[in-house]
């Protein structure tokens, strides 16, 4: 007896429109795709951000309550580091007849329209030029390196820098896969340019960064089994959530007896050797499944190639904005990091055409954006 399955239900594109100049209050987001690499003449990460350029979203933004200070912790929209965002805002208050102080001191929790302005950037799949490349998209205002495509030239750069920096690669084939952390040390293989990552030479007692230590909620034990990364079914044989796609193919690997350390030293010595973001992944993830995305799943292991050295460049520069931003005595408002994710799509068709990825991308902004303290 056969047994008949029900299609997918289609997904509702999320529309984007193209605009001239972004609002004056609008959300600035960094989408970035990597450039041509091994078998890619045109990299699956890029043809899915590139639509977006220049363009702009329409969010609900959820109100939230200000930040308290947290010892030892910069302020940003997602708590303290590994911390849980707040719970969802309380319903909206109803007015009331009440006059004078009472009503002044209630606030105002009602959702606004708020608009998100796009700006894309493709990066070439070499160590170096990520190395280069990063330290700018954290700056104030972001120092953007000249478009390997000058169609793609930045139209509009926030003078405060981004709110939002979202990072797309490519790995095997298989569903979205949303990366909790990125790596320090530990990249092997040549990138495009047949380069390897820098040698680090790693001191013995290296001081660690007390305000990135992962707290025990943050263990695999400790989530939901459906979020602990783990592969879906469909993967290619050997291949396990955050292997890098060319892993077993005929690009120059060293040898484990012949391995310097390779990765990241100054200036992020100090720095520990993973890095997590801060924004709540499992939720999210729980959140495009609502929204009708086919098994997205969360990864601890980024691969130890070009996306995770650019993801923990990335994490690592926010950090370091965050805590310049914290010793400048003569500032006006709380230091904030900026929030930033990486998430791995497939080839081409393998299951997701391009067009899905992009959506994805959008619904994933949104989710974020709602969730700002601008």
């Amino acid at each position: 007896m056969s047994i008949e399955t029900s299609p997918a239900p289609e997904v509702a594109p999320t529309p984007h429109f193209a605009v001239d100049a972004p609002d004056p209050n609008a959300i600035h987001v960094l989408i970035t795709g990597f450039g041509p690499f091994w078998r890619y003449e045109e990299n699956p990460s890029w043809l899915a951000v590139k639509p977006l350029h220049n363009t702009v979203l329409y969010t609900e933004m959820v109100p939230q309550p200000p930040p308290e200070p947290q010892s030892g912790h910069p302020m940003h929209p997602f708590g303290p580091p590994h911390s849980l965002p707040p719970m969802p805002p309380p319903l909206p208050i109803e007015p009331t007849s009440s006059t004078g102080s009472d009503t002044e001191m209630q606030e105002d929790t009602t959702p606004r329209i708020q608009q998100i302005y796009i700006t894309v950037l493709e990066i070439p799949v070499v160590y170096q030029s990520v190395m280069q490349i990063t330290p700018g998209l954290h700056a104030k205002p972001p120092v953007l390196p000249p478009p390997i495509d000058p169609a793609f030239a930045p139209v509009h750069l926030p003078p405060n820098g981004f709110d939002f920096i979202f990072h797309v690669g490519v790995a095997g084939r298989g569903p979205l896969r949303l990366e909790k952390l990125a790596h320090k040390l530990g990249y092997r293989m040549k990138d495009a340019e047949g380069q390897y990552a820098p040698i680090v030479h790693v001191p013995k007692d290296v001081p660690k960064d007390p305000e990135q230590e992962v707290p025990d909620f943050m263990g695999k034990a400790l989530l939901p089994p459906a979020d602990l990364g783990l592969p879906p079914s469909g993967l290619p044989k050997g291949v396990v959530a955050g292997d890098d796609p060319h892993i077993g193919d005929d690009r120059p690997v060293e040898t484990p007896e012949a391995q310097p350390v390779r990765g990241f030293g100054k200036p992020y010595e100090s720095m520990p050797d993973e890095l997590y973001t801060e924004i709540d992944v499992p939720r999210l993830i729980l959140h495009l499944k609502e929204q009708g995305i086919q098994k997205p799943y969360s990864s601890m292991d980024a691969g130890h190639y070009l996306p995770d050295f650019l993801y923990y460049a990335s994490l690592a520069e926010a950090r370091r904005h965050a805590t310049k931003q914290e010793k400048d005595k003569m500032r006006s408002t709380p230091p904030k990091m900026t929030p930033v994710l990486f998430m791995h799509c497939c080839p081409l068709g393998q299951p997701h055409k391009a067009e899905e990825v992009t959506d994805a991308i959008k619904k994933i902004v949104l989710w974020v954006c709602a969730r700002l303290s601008i």
